[in-house]
């Protein structure tokens, strides 16, 4: 029997509506010309954890809407992409093994939309052994951040949890917070040491609040939240438990007393009628890209190809948005290759290659290069949780935080300049 969270889970893969007045056109894809991609299939893979805690696998499916599109219009000048995903289960050794299976059994050129919070701490070491990339799209681990070859679309928690507080401090008066997070220590741990660090640098408090993910008591979480003595508390947890702690805290009348922020992880369409009214206006959360609603070309598009190639129950969430990211940049470098020579070899050489890659769904450039750990998205906006839906309240803001120090200097090498 499925769990409530699992349930809940379920339920936020309902479709995305459009905007007001916004009409459905044609997506546009790769080389955009109408003709069904009929050659040599090229292989590419992807790692989600879709059963376990919480589905985390919209990035995946997201991508394969967009290959969908481009085998729909030329492929890869005239190669369609062949998509394997594969559900690592929330569970290291289900990680390990299907990591192995697509790249040393089916020998994937890449990976391309994974999402996971454990698939890239478990196969970091695969990947660079086999000089395979992973471009995902919804990385939640530090491991992601910190290898040769794996790079993402999306943040991760440590942008998104440090800008979310570093936005509370400046808007809200926040002076203690308290992180509530999966006890998953490349996650968790990881995100909440550094906004310990933010917090020290400004004379101001944090605690943590650590959650089993396997056997989640939320109940508890919140009664050691409100023990921490903080005025702020951080639900830097996936979506499904996220909600999971507002209802007990909504139950015992706790919404006026704190301040409530989160990641992104609770920007989905569904997140405020699974709230409630009660919640509206009380409830901040950081978004790794654009808002749903924008209308930029690639915000319009991603929105087209879902609905034209995906299914209506695919999540249109922040990590549907970071995996049409991911395809799309991954076509844009394969295209400029010799169809007959592309390879794994030809591919990582290809994506490391990328550089100011823009999107409206970004607010600065995308990047790979040959660095030794990769976070080309760590400025971020915040928005509102209002009734049926969100406010955009913070535009787009680098997050201060010294663990982005190389980060930075890669950049500066490379003329690239967050907004």
């Amino acid at each position: 029997m499925k769990s409530t969270i699992g349930m809940f889970a379920a339920a936020v893969a309902a479709a995305l509506l459009l905007p007001a007045g916004a009409a459905l056109a044609a997506p546009t894809c790769g080389l955009n010309n109408g003709k069904k991609a009929t050659g040599e299939p090229i292989k590419v893979g992807a790692v989600v954890g879709q059963t376990g805690p919480d589905d985390f696998s919209s990035s995946a499916y997201a991508a394969k809407a967009y290959f969908a599109c481009v085998n729909a219009n030329g492929g890869i000048n005239g190669r369609p992409i062949e998509y394997f995903i594969e559900d690592d289960q929330w569970n290291p050794e289900v990680a390990a093994q299907v990591a192995t299976k697509l790249v040393k059994d089916m020998k994937v050129v890449a990976l391309v939309g994974s999402g996971s919070f454990v698939e890239m701490g478990v196969n970091a070491k695969l990947y660079a052994t086999e000089d395979v990339m992973s471009m995902a799209a919804a990385c939640a681990v530090s491991e992601c951040f910190e290898a040769k070859n794996i790079v993402s679309t999306n943040e991760g928690p440590l942008p998104s949890n440090v800008g979310a507080v570093q936005w509370a401090v400046a808007n809200l008066g926040t002076k203690n917070v308290v992180c509530v997070t999966p006890n998953i220590p490349s996650t968790g741990p990881y995100a909440c040491t550094w906004i310990e660090k933010f917090m020290a640098k400004r004379g101001l408090k944090s605690s943590n609040v650590y959650v089993d993910p396997a056997a989640p008591d939320l109940n508890a979480a919140l009664l050691q939240a409100v023990a921490s003595g903080a005025d702020t508390i951080l639900a830097a947890l996936p979506a499904g438990l996220g909600a999971a702690l507002l209802k007990p805290a909504q139950e015992q009348g706790l919404r006026d007393k704190y301040k409530w922020i989160a990641p992104t992880t609770f920007y989905d369409k569904n997140i405020p009628a699974a709230l409630g009214d009660y919640w509206a206006d009380h409830v901040y959360v950081n978004i790794e890209l654009a808002p749903f609603e924008e209308t930029g070309p690639d915000a319009a598009n991603w929105r087209d190809v879902m609905d034209t190639y995906a299914s209506p129950k695919d999540r249109r969430d922040t990590f549907s948005q970071a995996g049409f990211l991911a395809a799309k940049f991954f076509v844009n470098a394969v295209l400029k290759l010799d169809p007959a020579k592309i390879d794994r070899k030809t591919v990582t050489a290809a994506i490391r290659g990328i550089a100011g890659e823009k999107s409206d769904l970004l607010c600065a450039p995308y990047y790979v290069g040959d660095g030794d750990r990769h976070m080309p998205n760590h400025t971020n906006r915040m928005v509102q949780l209002v009734k049926g839906g969100f406010k955009l309240v913070g535009q787009c803001s680098d997050v201060d935080s010294a663990y982005l120090d190389p980060i930075r200097d890669a950049e500066k090498k490379l003329g690239i300049a967050a907004k």
